[in-house]
């Protein structure tokens, strides 16, 4: 199961496939129904027992007669549709029971008797599709699938093979079209928010369709997620499958990143490993696991643009420092630094303000989940966006916004580095944990996602059974500490593509790039290292 091989079109605020949600309102048979402002495209065969046309509408299948000009043998080849796992099945039980019982004199006794921990065992283990967890309504214009390409089309995995299959005329406009209406009934829109999987052909499709969003959107800006899940990288088969590797790594963030203002590469070769999961129990061969850490943090970081801002008492109330797109877009580009990259931090669960878990301070606990980053790097010139809601004070009560501004400031205070602007966000509301929220908790969490022991090793994992609401920490970092990561695509680039004599030239040849086309790559690239470089190596390296 791929839960990460798709491309998302979020509108207005964002939304995307890791389910970080605007809505807008239908009536649907005279009933109010709200549905994410979505475009979601994914392979063909991949939306499980959910058809493309989303659920609030029943297709009427076609009554009329084809003219059969054929007359030769036919053969037909048919599969029986999915059924809807135990999740599902509740869900639609209850939505069909709340109408009934609406109804007066009615009695409905019909739902059917299985456990919560049922569905959770379920989820874990037999689900094979990502809609197989979504909850909520999808307008018959949000989900559209790639003609030609299949969900179990192994070979979808590099940026030629994406390009080979997606047609502007044929399929671009009408996905143009599903954007625009979105737009269209939109009173305001902050900016696009694209989720992209960037270890397939969907980087490619997103390219194109990205192109011409910046050629008919122009002063609208692009915040962009390039997400990889863990593990899709460690079982290389052969040279020529790491050339094509690396060589679609350095392609596709290239082209990406021309058609954004802010690209944030997202996903961690094992997240099992590393140190954002130290209170959690990943297990990197579950993708719903790492993706579910992945969309919290978005969730967590976005929370602003969903804030409505506030006057001078913001003290006082449940959120303090709004910001739109357009904003952190801005902020975060600040010093000249152009189609910036920016590091995602998160810190789940957010330790308590005061005592507790050795300690420890939302600063410290803060981990990368963007690949190849510096640890140790400083950067006199980083600017910082950091999201802080749900957090806890030592008593176990909700800390106020002024207490977590206090503790934030005070741990600046205290660090060897600080960056040049930090703006913080805060809210009172923690991330909530919903019954399919998988099972990736350890032991040292508790129910309100307070850390009630010690670090967490080969213990079994909690779920939304144990675990109800987690205070969450994220932050975008504009910072020389992705220095490593555009070194090495620029690198992989030069090696593999220009050099004389490169490996992967005639792959490139058969993905449609000519030198020319590739020295631009080369060019843009380098700026953006160069940007982000401190003056004196800058100075070292003219």
């Amino acid at each position: 199961m791929r839960c990460l091989g798709w491309l998302g079109i979020p509108l207005q605020i964002q939304c995307s496939r890791i389910r970080i949600l605007t809505w807008t309102c239908f009536i649907v048979l005279g009933i109010p129904s709200y549905t994410p402002r979505l475009v979601s495209i994914n392979l063909r065969g991949s939306l499980g027992s959910m058809n493309s046309h989303g659920t609030l509408y029943t297709e009427v299948a076609s009554t009329s007669q084809d003219v059969v000009t054929w007359t030769g043998r036919v053969s037909t080849q048919a599969s029986q549709p999915f059924k809807r796992n135990l999740f599902l099945q509740r869900l639609y039980e209850e939505e069909e029971n709340s109408n009934i019982n609406e109804i007066p004199g009615s009695n409905n006794d019909s739902r059917t008797e299985y456990e919560d921990k049922d569905i959770i065992e379920c989820l874990e283990n037999d689900v094979q599709f990502w809609t197989d967890y979504s909850k909520v309504h999808y307008h018959p214009r949000s989900l559209y699938e790639l003609d030609r390409v299949w969900a179990n089309v192994d070979e979808f995995n590099n940026y030629g093979i994406g390009r080979d299959s997606f047609a502007w005329a044929a399929q671009g406009e009408e996905i143009s079209d599903r954007l625009r209406f979105f737009v269209e009934e939109c009173d305001h829109i902050q900016g696009f928010q694209f989720i992209v999987d960037d270890s397939g052909g969907f980087s490619a499709v997103a390219a194109e369709f990205l192109e011409n969003i910046v050629d008919e959107y122009t002063n609208i800006p692009v915040l962009l997620y390039a997400v990889q899940g863990s593990g899709s990288r460690t079982n290389l088969q052969s040279g020529k499958r790491t050339v094509s590797e690396v060589l679609h790594d350095s392609i596709s963030f290239s082209r990406l990143s021309s058609y954004c203002k802010l690209i944030v590469p997202v996903g961690l070769p094992s997240l099992s490993k590393s140190k954002a999961s130290r209170f959690l129990h990943i297990e990197d061969a579950k993708h719903f696991h790492s993706s579910a850490v992945y969309a919290a943090a978005l969730h967590s970081i976005s929370l602003p643009f969903r804030m409505v801002p506030v006057g001078p008492s913001a003290d006082a109330c449940s959120i303090s420092g709004a910001v739109d797109i357009h904003g952190v877009v801005q902020m975060l580009s600040r010093q000249g630094r152009q189609n910036m990259v920016s590091v995602l931090d998160v810190a789940m669960p957010a330790p308590s303000l005061t005592g507790g878990q050795n300690d420890l301070s939302l600063l410290e606990i803060l981990q990368p989940l963007t690949p190849q980053t510096d640890d140790d790097v400083e950067d006199l010139l980083a600017i910082e966006h950091m999201t802080v809601h749900g957090a806890l004070a030592s008593e176990g009560h909700r800390a106020s916004v002024s207490e977590v501004k206090d503790k934030v400031d005070g741990a600046f205070r205290c660090a060897s580095t600080r960056p040049m602007f930090c703006h913080l966000s805060v809210a009172l509301c923690p991330l909530p944990i919903p019954l399919s929220f998988p099972s990736i908790f350890g032991n040292s969490v508790g129910n309100q996602g307070e850390l009630v022991g010690g670090q967490t090793i080969n213990s079994s994992p909690k779920g939304s059974l144990e675990v109800h609401s987690v205070p969450m920490a994220a932050r975008l970092r504009s910072s020389s500490a992705v220095l490593p990561l555009l070194e090495n695509k620029l690198r992989n680039l030069q090696r593999f593509g220009i050099q004389r004599g490169a490996a992967g030239a005639e792959l490139l040849r058969s993905w449609s790039f000519g030198m020319e086309e590739l020295v631009e790559m080369e060019e843009m690239l380098s700026k953006m290292a160069a940007a982000l470089r401190p003056p004196q190596l800058t100075s070292d390296s003219d």
